[in-house]
């Protein structure tokens, strides 16, 4: 498996299985499924309310716990130095283990500079291997970044092809923080499955529209997280290291982007509202 290294010298696989949307009845049986076609990292939140899921499938893994990278985010309830310190120890519990190897601030509202006091705090100790934030755009990740001891190490965002985060990316790098990706197959939207470029790049080495998309992504440093329910599909999504795209078929897929959210707006007044009323 492919890692990337981070700034503190920990290796995060470069590819994993997210739980987004996974039910709770439904997640320890997904998270074994992945286990069991090669993942070796898992990404969860505490907002996702199947901590305890993850945590009894890597448990009846048989696989060792040091061989599962584990990535779990506060939710903005729980920001807040006391609150966020809290909710991490809560986090370690249903996951049934010692330390969580990333650990993200979900959002960028509410009391994120407490929050992430709490992760410098967990990390110093020894509960987080590495910390970080997630959906925060450039601005939200140069004013944190300038204002704390320990700088974030990873920063999850929606980058997709239709969203490709390049410029933020170029931020990202110059922090040293790795941009991780979520919704890397845009959730299907925008036509996703039906993509013309990317179905004729794919017909040349055999692969679907999901691994050409996936594979581009890799190619481009970006940490992803592919979701589906179904065994078969999380195989294929794993299966991206047998071809490589060229140069002129990278370069082609980046005509994809249209800058745009395909979810949502940080920055929109209508969307923050949203997210305070999800506290």
């Amino acid at each position: 498996m492919k890692t990337i290294k981070l700034a503190n010298g920990v290796e995060m696989p470069q590819i994993g299985y997210g739980v987004y949307q996974v039910t709770p009845d439904e997640c320890e049986r997904c998270v074994s499924d992945a286990l069991s076609v090669g993942y070796r990292m898992i990404d969860t939140a505490q907002a996702y309310a199947n901590e305890d899921g993850v945590g009894r499938a890597i448990k009846k893994s048989g696989i060792a716990r040091k061989d599962i990278f584990v990535v779990s985010k506060i939710w903005i309830s729980n920001y807040g130095y006391e609150p966020a310190k809290k909710s991490i120890d809560e986090s370690l519990r249903k996951l049934q283990s010692d330390y969580i190897d990333l650990m993200l601030l979900h959002q960028p509202f509410c009391d994120r500079y407490g929050a992430y006091r709490a992760l410098e705090e967990a990390y110093k100790a020894g509960k987080l291997r590495a910390i970080g934030v997630s959906n925060f755009y450039p601005d939200h990740l140069i004013d944190l970044a300038s204002n704390v001891e320990v700088k974030p190490m990873v920063n999850q965002v929606e980058t997709h092809v239709f969203n490709q985060q390049i410029k933020a990316q170029q931020y990202m790098d110059e922090l040293d923080c790795r941009i991780m990706s979520w919704g890397p197959l845009a959730e299907g939207r925008n036509n996703f499955f039906q993509n013309e470029l990317l179905g004729t790049i794919g017909g040349r080495y055999g692969k679907s529209i999901p691994q050409v998309a996936l594979r581009w992504l890799l190619q481009r440093g970006v940490i992803i997280i592919p979701k589906s329910t179904h065994k078969e599909r999380m195989a294929q999504n794993i299966d991206i290291f047998d071809f490589e795209l060229t140069p002129e078929e990278m370069a082609q897929i980046e005509t994809l982007d249209t800058g745009k959210s395909l979810f949502f707006d940080h920055h929109d007044a209508e969307v923050t509202k949203m997210f305070m009323g999800w506290r």
